[in-house]
């Protein structure tokens, strides 16, 4: 770690001067603030502006790090195990967003500062935006403020434009980047195209699929000819409408639903209509079960990050290798249109005692693109030894010198599609509200699509439940 190496060498050479050490000066040149999340995707400029000092308290040896999964615990042990000179303790509390509990807690926290309050805290793609610009973006401390060097390393890491969109306050300052890559594919039977098409080559089914819905829905009929669903449910196609929209919920305070999110309830009522899908719900049985052919009909595909693949969809797929289930049958191809899906942040607290240690992690998860760095572990599989699951990651240049192979896609490299998938995505139409607003417009669409009410009443009491829950004004 250059930072770290830096400050013993430091130590060493005013050790006559000054007893302890808590002062750390990067030798790189600092970050500007990076774009706000309006800004286009043209690289971040560097600057010659010194480095800010960063400062970690002598007397401070814990760590305190919150999230709402082991994940981002487990990835700072591997960082203590590289780093034996790293000698903070660290203090983890894990809170699961089951019933909205991590939220309520960790705001508390942070609000009451003190020797217990997080240093290095966690955020999801359903809320990030709270702690990066909204209500509690109070909290989170520039990353450039952490002694990392922002410019130079998001550039020479290839992060896409979506997740710096969304990590940036108001101000333009960098808090918070991920280490997965969530970008979309749609993820396709092959056994399936190859009846329908002849061929279950990627380059070929994305030209069929997409791009745009109406080639989709082209591809649909096509499926349906032969018996098939091109999907399970509405819900798969949902998070593609979502976050393709031009426009968040909620622009200059009031209620907005952007023309392509409106449409949601138009596409939904067309897969219905036709059979073509089997009208699941996500994160249901009937879901799960089309992923292993034990549904209604024959289900072509589903939308989704690399995630949806190597923790959903190879679980429920009913094998464990090639021949098994439908294990193996499985290919990815660029979506009909970009989207990303998930993901996870990380945000340092700004009045933490240790910001250069805390800086070093992050560092290391978010901007670190040799073949230390917690990166490129995670796309080859190797954090926990060789073997591992491979994963889609936030650095391109990471991904473009790993191998994405996986049995369960039949041997196809997945980041060869993953990659341009981010490229694509956007992350400029999300708000802090969005997990709730989207809860209530999923359930008014099926409302709408089950024939309870007409495509009026559908908006008007979506409209109606956002006015009741939350501070948004509504027209």
């Amino acid at each position: 770690m250059k930072r770290l190496i830096t400050l013993v060498l430091a130590c060493m050479l005013v050790m006559s001067l000054v007893t302890g050490c808590g002062t750390k000066k990067d030798d790189s040149t600092s970050a500007t603030p990076t774009k706000t999340p309006s800004s286009t995707s043209e690289e971040p400029k560097a600057t010659e502006a010194p480095a800010a000092e960063v400062t970690n308290d002598p007397e401070v040896k814990v760590i305190n790090v919150w999230s709402f999964t082991d994940e981002v615990p487990k990835m700072i042990e591997k960082f203590k195990a590289l780093n034996p000179d790293f000698d903070y303790e660290i203090k983890t509390t894990i809170i699961a967003t089951t019933d909205g509990l991590y939220q309520p807690a960790l705001d508390q926290a942070l609000a009451a500062g003190g020797a217990e309050a997080p240093d290095l805290y966690c955020a999801e793609s359903a809320f990030i935006l709270k702690y990066s610009q909204g209500d509690a973006s109070q909290f989170a401390a520039s990353y450039k403020d952490l002694g990392i060097d922002v410019d130079t390393l998001v550039k020479e890491a290839d992060i896409a434009q979506y997740t710096i969109d969304i990590g940036t306050s108001p101000e333009g300052n960098l808090v918070g980047l991920g280490y997965q890559a969530t970008g979309g594919a749609f993820i396709y039977r092959r056994s399936l195209a190859k009846d329908v098409w002849g061929t279950d080559d990627p380059a070929t089914i994305k030209d069929k699929i997409g791009p745009g819905w109406d080639k989709f829905f082209a591809a649909a009929a096509e499926l349906k000819a032969k018996g098939y669903g091109i999907v399970s449910g509405d819900g798969d196609i949902w998070h593609a409408v979502e976050n393709s929209s031009e426009q968040p919920w909620i622009v200059d305070g009031k209620l907005f639903i952007d023309p392509k999110r409106e449409a949601f309830l138009d596409l939904s009522k067309q897969l219905k209509d036709n059979g073509y899908h089997n009208d699941t719900q996500d994160w249901t049985d009937a879901w799960y079960a089309d992923m292993k052919d034990a549904g209604t009909q024959k289900t072509f595909g589903f939308f989704g990050p690399a995630w949806l693949i190597n923790y959903v969809m190879a679980g429920n797929s009913g094998g464990t290798k090639a021949g098994e289930g439908t294990y193996g049958d499985w290919a990815v191809c660029e979506p009909p249109v970009g989207f990303f899906w998930g993901g996870t942040w990380v945000l340092a607290n700004k009045d933490s005692k240790v910001k250069a240690a805390v800086g070093d992690i992050i560092e290391w998860i978010t901007l670190d693109s040799s073949e230390t760095g917690l990166q490129y572990f995670w796309a080859n599989g190797t954090l926990n030894g060789e073997g591992g699951t491979k994963d889609t990651v936030a650095s391109g240049t990471v991904m473009s010198k790993s191998d994405g192979a996986l049995e369960f896609l039949g041997g196809q490299n997945m980041f060869d599609v993953f990659v341009p998938a981010g490229q694509f995505a956007t992350g400029t139409n999300k708000t802090q509200y969005d997990e709730t607003i989207n809860t209530y417009w999923r359930n008014q669409v099926r409302e709408y699509t089950a024939g309870n009410k007409s495509r009026e009443q559908a908006i008007a009491d979506f409209k109606q439940d956002v006015a009741d829950n939350l501070d948004v004004v509504v027209e």
